[in-house]
């Protein structure tokens, strides 16, 4: 009873309603913005918006294969082939291109495809497209995998990295987790999800405001005496007011997931969510599907939800002002946001990747690894477990905070 009262009277303030219909409103609109800035060309011009989206679909309606090395060397034969007619190619004083019909109709429709077989082969810091094909030899195969591989090995072993040989061992066991051949297919509305997990810092922020007052609330309006005089206000009451806050907390998350990604996948579609996430980025050495990987980054921000939540409630039971708190969470949350890596090791960059803001990135790409003498842990597992801890120590001493509270 005492957690749905202090639940209820979180959520019947007015400025709860306000801070989290704004909120939502906001978290709609900024995942919502890909779906109206989308477009795409062809022949005829600019296709907008969801014409666009539901045009590129059909386009990937034929491109959902296997990408086996006998469809990869087929397909860069036919890419080979167009090269060799002169009229097909343009050439802009750099680099040569297919131009009219040989553009439009074999490489426009699957250029993504051929960008990313190309890449494949291509060494770390080099980046390639369809026009680098015509200068690959695939007289004996194309051993796509075998590049894959080797590209994966170049990466772990670049100086510049600067990775242990555990760490080393650590990603390229992940890495060889990675089932083949790869399927390919359209992934368009799980690309935009991973892309955009960082805008739901102003998500967590709005629920901080809203869980601000839990203590300090009682503070301003002086039932402090009162609460903590009662039978239960230094027991029960502390923790039913944790309880609620940790239930709207999760609640609030929950409609913030929804309104960030239902518009999405409504317009995009669901499509590809068992597609493995190589089909973008070829050395990805996570070995998970779209849906997983989405899943499994909603889970971090989670826990870096409820370690928020736990600093909250702390610094509410310390301070005598919600406002005072928000000043101390507003550069924890947003600062990061001005801050840029300049690698991924170092004592630097590897806090910065474990920040709040920088957590919300899932960063999958990146080989972020964290050694504790043998052992060897990626981002989002340290993450997890950092944030885990953070919760389970901070929540007790909120509650801590304030039963010692004196009344003044």
């Amino acid at each position: 009873m005492l957690v749905k009262y202090e639940f209820l009277k979180i959520l019947r303030k007015k400025s709860t309603l306000i801070i989290m219909t704004v909120s939502l409103s906001l978290t709609g609109f900024l995942f919502g913005l890909p779906i109206m800035q989308y477009q795409i060309y062809n022949q005829e011009g600019v296709i907008k918006g969801t014409e666009g989206i539901a045009y590129e679909k059909k386009q990937y309606a034929k491109q959902s294969v296997p990408l086996s090395d006998e469809y990869v060397a087929e397909t860069i034969r036919e890419v080979q082939r167009l090269f060799e007619n002169p009229d097909n190619i343009g050439y802009d004083g750099d680099e040569q291109f297919l131009i009219g019909d040989a553009y439009w109709n074999t490489v426009a429709p699957r250029e993504k495809l051929l960008n990313l077989i190309a890449n494949a082969y291509s060494d770390p810091d080099d980046i390639r497209g369809y026009n680098d094909l015509p200068d690959l030899d695939i007289e004996d195969g194309a051993s796509f995998y075998k590049a894959m591989r080797g590209k994966v090995k170049t990466l772990l072993n670049d100086p510049s990295r600067a990775l242990s040989d555990e760490q080393k061992e650590y990603w390229g066991n992940m890495a060889d987790q990675v089932e083949t051949p790869l399927q390919y297919g359209y992934y368009g509305g799980w690309e935009i999800i991973i892309s955009s997990f960082e805008l739901l810092m102003f998500a967590l922020f709005a629920i901080c405001i809203v869980i601000a007052p839990v203590f300090s609330g009682e503070y301003q309006a002086g039932t402090d005496a009162v609460i903590l005089s009662a039978k239960y206000g230094k027991t029960k009451l502390i923790t039913a007011k944790t309880a609620a806050s940790l239930l709207f907390g999760t609640a609030a998350f929950i409609l913030h997931i929804i309104a960030a990604c239902a518009p999405v996948l409504i317009a995009f579609g669901t499509d590809g969510f068992d597609l493995p996430l190589q089909i973008a980025n070829t050395a990805i050495p996570y070995p998970y599907t779209f849906l997983q990987a989405v899943l499994i980054n909603i889970g971090v921000i989670y826990l870096v939800l409820l370690a928020m939540i736990g600093l909250t409630l702390l610094l509410s039971a310390k301070m005598k002002s919600p406002y005072l708190v928000l000043i101390i969470l507003v550069p924890i949350l947003f600062i990061p946001l001005f801050l840029t890596p300049n690698g991924t090791t170092g004592a630097y960059n590897l806090t910065l990747f474990l920040l709040p803001y920088r957590s919300a990135m899932p960063e999958f790409g990146k080989y972020i690894s964290y050694q504790f003498g043998g052992l060897v842990l990626d981002a989002l597992t340290v993450r997890a477990v950092l944030y885990g801890f953070l919760t389970i120590i901070m929540l007790p001493l909120a509650g801590l905070g304030f039963r010692r509270h004196q009344v003044s």
